[in-house]
């Protein structure tokens, strides 16, 4: 199972919000740079870095960032937040981003998003799929849907994009646990996802509890952040589960 630590960005800096709510934000003092270099140091190979800004305007905002860690990082990186046109897709690859997370435009425009896993590859693209009350929710949180979660991803997973995370939003920065259940759901329904789980995580044990369950990856932030996990115990885990 993948470790992947998240950096939030607004205005260049680190954050993390609270079920969403950009009132509620905590920012931190180290760069997104300073934090990379420091997960690369203890054996963690990937990062999930979400645009806020970009999420919130509907474009991307922090593309010096993006740069800045494709540049001086060897990490595999997703990066997402505000992508809308062609053209992000095409920056963002020949920047060094491995993958583009596209969240509200596959739910608002899928036939553009289908012609992209078309033009780039399906492989190239993560899906993120975020829930509130089981229901899709978009635009950096601020916009419910009708959309059921699972019928939405396994239309996608039709299309052969296998690389999925989820967020239930109500777990996000509460530090109280994942959401075990739903991501259950998910794995029974969808059957070979590479399922990377996201909220909540607050514990080594929440970690071992995702991997037993057959999640691929987990996105941890605030748990780093705030030391309920070191970059210490991630290093031991990463050994001990490869």
């Amino acid at each position: 199972m993948e470790i992947i630590p998240a950096i939030d960005l607004i205005c260049g800096k680190c954050v993390r919000l609270t079920e969403g709510n950009y009132a509620a934000k905590t920012e931190y003092s180290a760069s997104p740079l300073e934090m990379a270099k420091q997960f690369e140091g203890h054996g963690i190979k990937r990062l999930h870095v979400v645009d806020l800004d970009g999420a919130k305007k509907g474009e991307i905002v922090n593309w010096k960032v993006a740069e800045q860690l494709a540049s001086n990082t060897k990490l595999t990186l997703d990066f997402g937040g505000g992508i809308k046109e062609v053209s992000d897709i095409q920056k963002l690859f020949s920047l060094g981003i491995s993958f583009a997370t596209v969240g509200s435009l596959a739910a608002k425009h899928p036939t553009v998003f289908s012609e992209w896993l078309l033009e780039f590859g399906s492989s190239k693209f993560l899906l993120g799929a975020d829930s509130r009350d089981g229901k899709l929710a978009i635009s950096g949180w601020q916009e419910k849907t009708s959309i059921e979660l699972i019928p939405y991803i396994q239309s996608y997973i039709s299309q052969g994009l296998n690389h999925i995370f989820c967020t239930d939003i109500a777990k996000d920065g509460r530090l109280e646990g994942p959401s075990l259940e739903l991501y259950g759901q998910i794995i029974k329904s969808c059957p070979g996802i590479h399922l990377i789980a996201s909220g909540g995580v607050s514990s080594m044990q929440d970690l071992y509890a995702l991997k037993d369950i057959g999640c691929a990856g987990v996105i941890i932030g605030k748990a780093i952040y705030e030391n309920r996990i070191t970059l210490k115990e991630l290093e031991q885990f990463i050994v001990n589960v490869n």
